[in-house]
């Protein structure tokens, strides 16, 4: 009975250490104890302990002055090792430099993780607009293109789930009907390539196209972001002509034969 209590102690603070480092954002990059306490509701003796153990081994940094913790090198250096063992990743840098300078446009890769979506990889253009991205960074997949892409390709269940949590309004353009969500994504996948025109932010759109992988399977999406002013409707058809040629290299570099 002792023994289970340890391991369940154990267990629990883990996952604390765990919910912690994954509280820190791009937003939020440094944090006090007292934030980390009211935002996850957990203790402050608990919170200081663990923060403490994870400063021990260089999973977070804190700052003798501000008294404000960040995420430490330790982390950095397993992101390295992740992105360097992720075939994707690897293999459409390359691929994404000649996109951006081919359209001047900032060319992303993304996949799903816990029906959000995820950027992977980031080429920015030489006249970038401030955007919400940055490797790492999560996005709803129903308004973004990418999301839109890998969900026209994804399994019912997942779709499911997406309409089941509620499909947010963040503008005007915001697709928020499962029925119109469901017709939009048919249509992608008809065409092979997905928009999203002020879907997510105001004066912001995106189009995007399915990496495959070996087996013939959509394990990522490759995306296009820029200001309205640039990406204009009547420009989709050129933009998406080039994306999914970039899409085919990568698909083809990852060992899809179509």
């Amino acid at each position: 009975m002792e023994l289970k209590n340890q391991e369940d102690q154990y267990l629990s603070s883990v996952k604390n250490a765990l919910r912690i480092l994954k509280s820190f954002t791009m937003d939020e990059p440094e944090k006090k104890v007292s934030d980390i306490s009211t935002s996850l509701g957990l203790n402050k003796s608990t919170v200081s302990r663990t923060m403490a153990t994870l400063a021990s081994e260089g999973f977070v940094h804190k700052d003798p002055e501000t008294k404000k913790y960040s995420l430490g090198l330790s982390l950095l250096s397993l992101s390295s090792i992740v992105n360097s063992n992720t075939d994707v990743y690897r293999e459409s840098y390359p691929v994404l430099n000649r996109l951006v300078e081919n359209l001047g446009e900032t060319a992303h890769i993304s996949v799903i993780d816990k029906l959000e979506v995820i950027y992977l990889q980031k080429v920015e253009c030489n006249h970038p607009v401030r955007f919400l991205t940055h490797v790492g960074r999560r996005n709803p997949p129903h308004c973004t293109s990418s999301g839109k892409v890998l969900l026209a390709y994804a399994d019912e269940e997942l779709v499911n789930a997406v309409l089941e949590q509620g499909l947010e309004k963040y503008t005007k353009n915001t697709i928020t009907d499962p029925d119109k969500l469901l017709a939009n994504l048919k249509e992608i996948k008809k065409n092979g390539y997905s928009t999203s025109f002020e879907e997510l932010n105001e004066g912001v759109n995106s189009i995007a196209a399915p990496v495959y992988d070996y087996r013939g399977k959509v394990i990522a999406a490759l995306s296009v972001v820029g200001p309205k002013q640039r990406i204009q409707s009547h420009k989709v058809q050129g933009f998406a002509k080039k994306i999914i040629a970039a899409t085919k290299e990568v698909s083809e570099r990852m060992g899809y034969r179509g």
